[in-house]
């Protein structure tokens, strides 16, 4: 797996995108991510559709090169870490999860978030909350259009469809704007929204072996 990088700024902070569907904030050494959905297919294999269980692990293999890679101090996953409640996949979560018991785990609820105090207890988090405010930065899974400042948002899994004279090339993105960063689904088992988008953004897409801003 290839990490690739963009840095930008953000209220003259320092964020850096990566082609590997999470930011890295370097002063508060926070990995930012959003939409993991774990335990969708256990819920689909739950409901007689068979998907192998390596969607997972690819997810937190990828998850576990990011923290390699950057050595963050905080997690912050900015809604929907679950998909369907407790199963089988939030068990393994949960023994993954237990490697990194030094790094702060906080969870933004998003609307798949349906957490009982015993899953809560589980899943062990620092903190969870319907958004967190850190330096003036507010992390809220969905954009609340009438909160002001800047915000890092999550729950609409931006695609950017790129025209070609061959085929028209759909890619996952992030999208910057003068008051949100909206980030794409952190896993890779989930669909594109390429219709609502914010507007005026500037957009970064994304491959396996590059990022680039268009």
């Amino acid at each position: 797996m290839f990490i690739a990088t963009k840095s930008i700024s953000i209220q003259n902070e320092t964020f850096i995108l990566t082609n590997q569907r999470a930011a890295f904030w370097e002063r508060e050494k926070a990995l930012i991510l959003s939409d993991l959905h774990i335990g969708k297919t256990a819920h689909f294999r739950k409901n007689g559709i068979a998907l192998a269980n390596h969607i997972m692990k690819s997810d937190l293999e990828r998850l576990s090169a990011l923290i390699e890679y950057f050595q963050p101090e905080k997690f912050i996953v900015v809604g929907d870490l679950l998909h369907a409640g407790d199963n089988s996949d939030v068990d393994e979560f949960c023994t993954w999860k237990s490697q990194y018991s030094h790094i702060q785990f906080y969870l933004i609820e998003g609307n798949h978030d349906r957490i009982s105090k015993a899953l809560e207890k589980k899943l062990c988090f620092n903190d969870k909350t319907e958004c967190l405010e850190i330096e003036g930065i507010t992390f809220i899974h969905d954009f609340d259009s009438e909160r002001s400042g800047f915000q890092i948002t999550g729950h609409i899994h931006p695609g950017i469809v790129l025209n070609s004279a061959v085929k028209n090339i759909r890619l996952p993105c992030f999208a910057l704007s003068d008051n949100q960063l909206l980030l794409p689904a952190f896993s890779e088992f989930t669909g594109l929204d390429t219709k609502n988008l914010p507007k005026k953004s500037t957009f970064f897409v994304f491959t396996d072996a590059d990022i680039y801003e268009i």
